[in-house]
């Protein structure tokens, strides 16, 4: 059993706007503990123009949050020339999420995966003499720090922190770091730690997170990516820190992903982030290897930009109930019973009778009748059933439907990549032994053309 007005908070000083914080319950903002609902997407795989409608369908959704990373080898494709338009203007992205209501999670790593080229890092680093990515080694970090800074730097000079009053909640330094953290001998744990302090010397007036990442330091939030963190998170690695589900992989299906995204809140989850709500396209030469142009495209929000039924409308009035009753989860008591061999409920249950409760049935193959406070109810297979008062059973409907919205079948509509075929005779490097291919392309290039005899 546990009673969130026991928790500790770890307070985050304000500035001029709003507080942000956290306890071992939620992250609080202005005060108030919130369920925080947050999709990604990610600014370089859209266009600006399609950025506004892009948020607001987020928003209909019952989105709070847009979660993003931040792209270092777009902002910085050679070093010290850095570029912030068009599609990596991340600066009007988190104005116009700002000017829609909503909050911000800013992933900065920097390093991201992302099934990007690199994980984000930028090829001019693999010239840099004694260097080792991701480790605490002393040339990797004075980048890593110098980029980590500016990009702070930015976002307070535009007043982005919810600390001045914008839209930034959360930042995020690194990215799944623990699974190889082990490849670094004694590196690796140093690096964390170094990682952490340095995030948190840099004052945004925001809580930090590190995903996949259970050593995290105080005052980090360990987080979970994954598809079913309801049932692998171990939890927070302190009492005092709210649990986070920084990646919820949207390519299962409505019913899996609500399942999961039940039982996570039913388990005191108070944050969960879609990935992705809306993948977008990986332009140029921006995808990872053996990774397609159209990215993530099983989102509640496809490529296009167009909402993908029956996931978006299914997810949508999972959070209409959920937030429907948060006040009593963020509030009461949780106590667990019983009710069968797979079926369990989580009930909250406040001071002045407020109740609400969860009833899960782990069964994959067979719905099961339970009996829950004198009342008996049907839950079908694999589902929770969430009754906002105890009492009544919110049963989720959705129909499939499509409609028309834009052909694509003119040809400004579409761009096409192109590499150069060399020719022999224009050529003029000559070499008695294989060369290496990225210390020759410089990463302007897939393809390395030679012809040897």
């Amino acid at each position: 059993m546990r009673n969130s007005a026991n928790y500790t908070s770890a307070a985050i000083p304000a500035k001029n706007g709003g507080g942000v914080s956290y306890d071992g319950r939620s992250v609080t903002i202005n005060g108030q503990h919130r369920i925080l609902f947050s999709g990604s997407i990610h600014y370089p795989r859209s266009t600006p123009q399609m950025w506004p409608s892009l948020i607001s369908k987020a928003k209909e959704g019952g989105l709070d949050v847009i979660q993003t990373y931040v792209f270092w080898n777009l902002h910085e494709p050679r070093q010290g020339q850095f570029d912030f338009s068009g599609r990596a203007d991340i600066v009007r992205f988190i104005k116009e999420i700002h000017a829609q209501g909503l909050y911000v999670t800013l992933r900065i790593g920097p390093f991201i995966e992302s099934e990007w080229t690199y994980g984000g890092l930028p090829f001019w680093l693999h010239d840099v003499p004694g260097i080792v990515f991701r480790s605490d080694n002393q040339p990797f970090k004075d980048h890593m720090q110098k980029f980590a800074a500016k990009i702070v730097s930015m976002m307070k000079s535009e007043n982005l922190y919810a600390s001045q009053g914008g839209p930034i909640i959360l930042s995020q330094i690194e990215n799944e770091y623990q699974t190889i953290e082990s490849d670094f001998g004694d590196k690796g744990p140093s690096y964390v730690r170094w990682a952490a302090a340095m995030a948190v010397r840099l004052q945004t007036g925001v809580p930090w997170l590190m995903c996949k990442q259970d050593d995290a330091p105080d005052p980090v939030i360990n987080t979970c990516n994954g598809y079913r963190c309801g049932q692998t998170f171990k939890g927070p690695n302190s009492p005092n820190k709210p649990s986070v589900w920084t990646e919820n992989w949207t390519s299962l299906s409505a019913q899996d992903i609500a399942f999961h995204v039940a039982l996570f809140i039913a388990k005191n989850g108070s944050y969960v982030n879609y990935y992705m709500y809306h993948g977008g396209t990986n332009f140029g030469r921006t995808a990872a290897a053996f990774v397609t142009t159209s990215y993530y495209d099983e989102a509640p929000i496809d490529e296009y930009g167009l909402i993908r039924q029956p996931k978006w409308g299914h997810l949508k009035e999972l959070h209409a109930t959920i937030k429907s009753c948060s006040q009593t989860l963020l509030t009461a008591v949780q106590q667990t019973f019983s009710l069968g061999q797979h079926q369990k409920a989580y009930v909250f249950q406040g001071k002045s009778k407020e109740c609400t409760a969860f009833l899960v049935n782990r069964n994959r193959t067979h719905a099961a009748r339970v009996k829950f406070q004198n009342t008996s109810y049907i839950l079908p297979r694999w589902s929770v059933s969430i009754l906002p008062d105890c009492k009544s059973l919110r049963v989720q409907r959705n129909t499939r439907s499509m409609i028309l919205s834009q052909k694509l079948n003119s040809t400004d509509k579409w761009k096409e990549y192109k590499e150069t075929i060399p020719e022999f005779d224009n050529t003029s490097i000559r070499a008695d032994t294989l060369l290496d291919h990225l210390n020759m392309t410089k990463d302007t290039s897939d393809y390395l053309w030679y012809t040897f005899r």
